[in-house]
């Protein structure tokens, strides 16, 4: 079953200095490809060579109503330790309309199973955390019972990463491990987003791979939020 591509709301432009369009383009391309809601969400200052702080605070200026798409502004937020603490204040976040947290190895060192699952629920506890980013990464082994019951509750959704299954992925072995999180979020209902995680133009909406493992693992599709652009805007308080 193919779920509605209607929706991306984890993709980065030039602010993140490691990808290569401007919002203007990633929202162009949204357009062209009939997407109704685009979310931008650059990396945090703690990855290296990223923006300051100061680059969250205008997000005033941006429209969010660009050519009858809906433009939501927030952050890949960096976890920093196995308590769940991010690497922007809160009167930072307090300002983004959503924020994405992940583990990546060039903030934090992968721990133990306990540990990495202890930072992700930890970071859970923060409100403005409405996904978790790219969770089946290899590299942070997690335990998925706990982690989809934590989802469930705290109201967060853990997001299957079309960059993290494509070919030529950084996150070798998560076509391996997804099965393991849909499983757990099949039994405890808890929801999933799909996300291109695009750092260049040409890939925001793409879940061509997202969709291959929704499909492999026959995830129902009333847990995938992206075919109700509604429902991501109550998800997210908008």
């Amino acid at each position: 079953m193919q779920i509605p591509d209607l929706l991306d709301v984890h993709m980065h432009t030039v602010a993140s200095v490691h990808a290569y369009s401007t919002i203007r383009e990633m929202v162009m391309a949204a357009k062209g490809k009939g997407l109704q809601i685009v979310g931008i969400s650059d990396h945090a200052p703690a990855m290296p060579g990223c923006f300051s702080p100061m680059y969250f605070c205008n997000f005033k200026v941006i429209p969010r109503d660009w050519g009858g798409i809906a433009v939501f502004m927030g952050a890949e937020l960096n976890v920093m330790d196995f308590c769940g603490s991010t690497d922007l204040p809160g009167h930072l976040t307090r300002r983004l309309d959503y924020a994405i947290a992940s583990l990546h190895d060039n903030c934090i060192r992968p721990g133990t199973r306990e540990e990495n699952t202890a930072a992700l629920i930890g970071a859970m506890q923060n409100p403005q955390v409405k996904i978790i980013g790219h969770p089946d990464n290899p590299v942070f082994p997690v335990d998925y019972e706990a982690l989809a019951c934590a989802a469930k509750e705290r109201h967060v959704l853990l997001e299957v990463n079309n960059s993290s299954y494509a070919p030529n992925g950084s996150r070798k072995g998560s076509r391996e491990i997804v099965g393991e999180m849909l499983a757990a979020c099949k039994r405890h209902a808890a929801k999933v987003i799909l996300d291109s995680d695009a750092h260049i133009e040409f890939d925001v909406g793409n879940h061509v791979y997202a969709q291959e493992m929704i499909k492999k693992y026959e995830f129902p599709q009333e847990l995938v939020i992206n075919s109700s652009p509604d429902a991501f805007k109550a998800w997210i308080g908008a």
